[in-house]
């Protein structure tokens, strides 16, 4: 017998008004567990060594992924900024800044338009990919999220749009490229390669690839930021719902991976020294270590922390805005910007540089102040333990539109790439005024803003370590400019800074602090910066959420959060199920699975057989059949409804012939007389689930019990499996019995994973609709359930913790009441049944 269980499948993200309109959400099973459950010990061991082997891949992979970006970004960066320096050099002389201005120009606009198109090629590589992956992790699937294209044009669109000038990061693409490997790898197939096929028949399951895109996703943060172990707690905190003890050593060991690998080819390419392990990630905060010759120097004191506090909440506050702005603009793109043709998006983007490119010109040139070089600036050789870093540090000052011996502070912001800025506002000591900092700030935070949703590839991390690293860097010269705090060190307040308003964004707590910490090597930031966090969370917490889920509300996804509030106990499962369901019997005319599956979306339909008068209450082998059942409208479904439905079904069958056919066979043909189902089942002579067919429509002399009969609960089947059993003729005729049924074993099941076919799209002319489906071999007999007066906070738990898809409710009698999935428990369904429960009181 084909089991399956309960869960981990993912739900198709629709509008929101599909998930309100729907009886039901789209939900799948897990598909089968028998492959593991046939498996001896050698197999078995086989299996989790390959598992293994297939985790350490995806982590390489990653980290190769993360060179391709890193090395083509510091290529056209370089490029670009080599042309233009030279021009504004040449021009600062001659009086053409002007023509500066246009090269400057011709380069960004070209990188974006670039970077545009990928994403027309592929929409859902717009943005850092973050929310998807929250959404995918959670049991959502986003059209297109894990798909190689996806992955060719994320990369390739994230290093066109840093290239070009935007404020960007490629950070977050990297986590969405891990989490496609990740999804990708272990199944040794794909759409856009299908002529590549191998006979790869293991971790064909939603929970392997769920738990595979984890791994991937902590690869991509470990890439990124040379943070394996905050690349697990992030995939934890940030990503997955469901975890497993299992899981965790996996998801460390590919992060490990992914660090490793990135860190030796970068730094085997960089110092021509291969295996020294010098550059762990693409974003790398150096050493922070106060000057040898200043004595008073601290990283931090314990009367910073009441600064860091004040920061944290400033940098909640600064959050909150960014995130408020963010969510209104994009609302506006939805309502005006995404209704029209794709050209728009571009020139959307294409306006977002040119604004970018001409008030990063023009801020440079007239609000920059040109600065006298000091010997201080050179101090960054002893504050960096790495050379590249120091010299990087050093060799970034620009001197655009200021004269000999002097440097623009403003351009030096400006025109480096930004993981060389945050550098200068972490280890450069007395280049930026507080006016510079606070113009910079404030252009920043409101471009930045802009940037944030537009249809290009863009992360957010360290667009706001930057922009927070400024608001830091700004604090530390007030507090020694105006208190006389000479003991500060800048480096510090500028990383708490960085920590405060990305926090304020993102509100992360337990994996950001450690990302943090393990970017800087330094262990005594742990606590200052997971007070700041934690403060900045709480503050941005009281106006509104954090920007990834923010967008994830703003796409309708039934996004399930970590618990239910208190208040919410005073519902019951009865209370949230939905009653009206679509339902099947054990065996089923062709004519109605059709039927039901054009005429519905759902993904899962309960097997259930009716409790007849002539039934006598008998308890044999687990199969409860009931009499004496005392029928309450409340509790008890109706039947004539879904009847109905099922009636007008017959119109979207294939052709008119069979339609005639039908219509002959159901005035023609005469129901059989049944014998003693009791007798029936003592006998053994057939199965222990009676043959009652769905396809008579109500009659009007139904008395009110016979409309609303019970219906006795027997298991749940999935959508894909009735439409493979229907693609594969697995039927059998009246005159036979159904032992004569063709059986599919687990890998025929499986053949079509992870896409089965459609409804609509099978072929089923050659199917006579009287043939009758037996579903009990491939149905799910003891599916997780709950009884009506279940507390909401119980059945809250079971459903995210087991990673549940579907749980039946079920009463005493063994009868199915309602149904309850993902949409039921969202915090906005919840919230309008409590409403209603207080209106009833």
């Amino acid at each position: 017998t084909i089991l399956g269980e309960t869960h981990e499948e993912e739900d198709e993200i629709l509008p929101r008004k599909d998930y309100e309109s729907s009886d039901y959400d789209r939900c799948i099973n897990d598909p089968y567990l028998e492959i593991l459950e046939s498996m001896d010990n050698k197999k078995a061991q086989r299996y989790e060594a390959v598992k293994w082997m297939l985790v350490f891949a995806i982590g390489v992979c990653t980290g190769l992924v993360g060179l391709f970006v890193d090395f083509f970004v510091r290529l056209f960066t370089q490029l670009k900024f080599r042309v233009v320096q030279s021009s504004v050099e040449e021009c600062t002389e001659k009086g053409c800044l002007a023509l500066s201005l246009l090269e400057l120009l011709g380069f960004n606009l070209t990188f974006v338009f670039l970077a545009s198109l990928l994403v027309l090629i592929q929409p859902v590589a717009a943005g850092s990919g973050i929310p998807e992956i929250k959404c995918y992790l959670n049991g959502v699937k986003v059209p297109g999220v894990v798909r190689l294209r996806t992955v060719v044009c994320k990369a390739m669109g994230v290093l066109f749009s840093v290239a070009g000038g935007l404020f960007v990061g490629k950070e977050g693409p990297m986590i969405h490229s891990g989490a496609v490997v990740g999804a990708g790898l272990p199944q040794f197939q794909s759409i856009s390669l299908r002529k590549i096929q191998f006979n790869f028949p293991y971790f064909r399951s939603d929970r392997d690839k769920r738990d595979f895109v984890s791994a991937g996703a902590a690869a991509g943060v470990a890439a990124a930021f040379g943070a394996p172990i905050g690349g697990t707690l992030f995939s934890l905190e940030e990503g997955s719902s469901f975890w497993n003890q299992g899981l965790t050593w996996k998801v460390l060991f590919c992060s490990m991976a992914a660090t490793f690998t990135l860190n030796f080819f970068r730094s085997g390419i960089q110092f021509g020294s291969w295996g020294s392990f010098q550059l762990p990630g693409l974003l790398n905060f150096g050493e922070f270590k106060c000057s040898e010759s200043d004595k008073k120097c601290h990283l931090w004191t314990a009367v910073d922390l009441g600064f860091f506090i004040l920061m944290g909440i400033v940098g909640g506050l600064l959050g909150a805005t960014f995130n408020c702005l963010n969510k209104r603009l994009a609302k506006y793109r939805m309502r005006n910007v995404h209704p029209k043709p794709k050209l728009v998006r571009v020139l959307e983007s294409l306006l977002v540089s040119l604004t970018t490119t001409v008030v990063v010109f023009v801020a440079s040139m007239v609000l920059g102040e040109c600065r006298q070089m000091s010997s201080s600036r050179h101090s960054g050789n002893d504050t960096l333990s790495l050379q590249d870093i120091s010299e990087d540090v050093n060799s970034s000052i620009k001197t655009f539109f200021c004269p000999n011996e002097t440097y623009n502070d403003m351009a030096t912001l400006f025109f480096n790439p930004q993981e060389s800025a945050i550098l200068q506002l972490f280890h450069q000591d007395g280049t930026f005024s507080p006016v510079t900092l606070s113009l910079f700030f404030l252009l920043y935070f409101l471009l930045s803003c802009w940037t944030y949703g537009i249809s290009v590839p863009s992360g957010l991390f360290v667009p706001s370590l930057l922009c927070g690293a400024a608001f830091g860097r700004l604090v530390a010269n007030l507090l020694k400019s105006y208190i006389g705090l000479d003991h500060i060190y800048s480096g510090t307040f500028a990383l708490i800074g960085a920590a405060a308003f990305l926090g304020g964004v993102v509100r992360m707590t337990i994996s950001l602090t450690v990302i943090l910490i393990e970017s800087t090597n330094e262990i005594s930031y742990g606590l200052p910066i997971m007070i700041t966090l934690m403060v900045a969370k709480w503050t941005g917490d009281f106006f509104n959420k954090g920007i990834y889920d923010i967008h994830v509300n703003l796409r309708g996804v039934p996004l399930l959060e970590w618990e239910t509030g208190v208040e919410m106990d005073k519902l019951r499962a009865s209370d949230i199920m939905e009653p009206n369901l679509t339902y099947v019997y054990p065996h089923t005319r062709i004519q109605s699975l059709v039927s039901i599956l054009r005429t519905t979306v759902h993904h899962a339909f309960p097997v259930v057989t009716e409790n007849r008068g002539n039934e006598r209450e008998f308890m044999k082998g687990n199969q409860l059949i009931s009499n004496n059942i005392k029928f309450k409208k409340s509790s008890i479904l109706t039947r004539a409804g879904e009847q109905r439905k099922r009636s007008q079904s017959m119109k979207s069958y294939p052709s008119s012939e069979l339609r005639n056919m039908c219509d002959e066979h159901i005035a023609t043909e005469e129901p059989p007389e049944k014998e003693d189902l009791l007798q029936q089942m003592l006998e053994r002579r057939y199965t222990p689930y009676p043959n009652l067919y769905p396809d008579q429509s109500p009659s009007e002399e139904w008395t009110m019990e016979e409309r609303f009969r019970p219906l006795t609960f027997h298991g749940l089947i999935l959508r894909s499996q009735l439409v493979t059993l229907l693609d594969r003729g697995v039927c059998y005729s009246e005159s036979q019995s159904s032992a004569s049924q063709p059986r599919l074993s687990h890998a025929e099941m499986l053949e079509d994973y992870p896409r089965y076919p459609d409804i609509h799209d099978l072929d089923l002319t050659l199917l006579n609709p009287r043939m009758i489906v037996d579903v009990t071999p491939y149905m799910n007999p003891s599916p997780f359930t709950v009884s009506p007066n279940t507390h909401v906070s119980q059945v809250f738990n079971l459903f995210r913790t087991m990673g549940l898809r579907h749980l039946p409710v079920v009463n005493a009698v063994g009868e199915v009441v309602g149904i309850i999935t993902r949409h039921n428990l969202t915090h906005e369904f919840l919230q309008a049944r409590l409403r209603q429960h207080y209106q009833t009181i």
